[in-house]
């Protein structure tokens, strides 16, 4: 059983706005080099490089080194999933002070990445989209269908369904559109894939993606959707 200490403890992690400023930064799954932290967080590289330390040793983050380089990334999806989870029922939105940041908080909205899966109203409707053709099922829990089976092979290859100790599917509370997008391995092929096939690009936009042509139209006939469903401004 966890204890108040532990708890508090970890807790406490979080709690410097410049530490939690870099670990959402690492939400978007790459490795950051400490200095793009540093720069990203608006800290001194010597502040930066003691926030990380703490995050190193307390398991939230690795690192490697090569030469003077230092690169830091989340230590597993559990700890993005849980930090992910927290942003969703926390979060703020930040009321954009220019029309660049006004772009870039529309970006952010359509589509953008969870770690290593999709979010926003892309994956909000990409999610709705299996559950809607009975390739996962989701009233005694989150299931594959034989026939969801068969749609992720395709996707992505026999490899795909191998267990991991990893999920094969959860689902993963969307904090811009407050519903759920799909996460677990199969939620990761779900990004995975169109980016490497170039259906969906990433932006300069911090965790953005775009959708291109090409990729809304291959993702409509994959899933029977209309091609403009996908790449709809959100409302909200």
């Amino acid at each position: 059983m966890p204890t108040a200490d532990s708890l508090a403890q970890f807790a406490g992690l979080l709690a410097h706005r410049s530490r939690a400023v870099m670990y959402l930064a690492l939400l978007e799954g790459r490795a950051w080099a400490a200095g793009e932290l540093a720069q990203h967080a608006g800290v001194a590289r010597s502040t930066a490089s003691a926030h990380l330390t703490v995050l190193v040793a307390a398991g939230l983050l690795s690192e490697q080194r090569q030469g003077r380089h230092r690169y830091l990334r989340l230590a597993g999806n559990q700890r993005a999933q849980l930090v992910e989870d927290l942003a969703a029922v926390v979060a703020v939105p930040d009321q954009p002070s220019s029309l660049r940041a006004a772009r870039a908080s529309r970006q952010l909205t359509v589509a953008r990445t969870c770690y290593d899966h999709l979010a926003s109203a892309l994956g909000v409707a990409l999610f709705d989209a299996l559950v809607d053709r009975a390739l996962v099922a989701v009233r005694d829990g989150l299931v594959l269908t034989p026939a969801g089976r068969t749609w992720f092979v395709h996707l992505a290859g026999p490899d795909v369904l191998h267990q991991t100790p990893r999920p094969p599917l959860r689902t993963c509370l969307d904090w811009t559109e407050h519903r759920n997008h799909l996460g677990g391995d199969l939620g990761s092929a779900l990004c995975t894939q169109p980016l490497q096939r170039g259906w969906l690009t990433r932006t300069r936009q911090h965790r953005a993606m775009t959708i291109t042509p090409e990729g809304s139209r291959s993702l409509a006939d994959l899933l029977d959707l209309d091609a403009h469903a996908l790449t709809a401004t959100p409302s909200r």
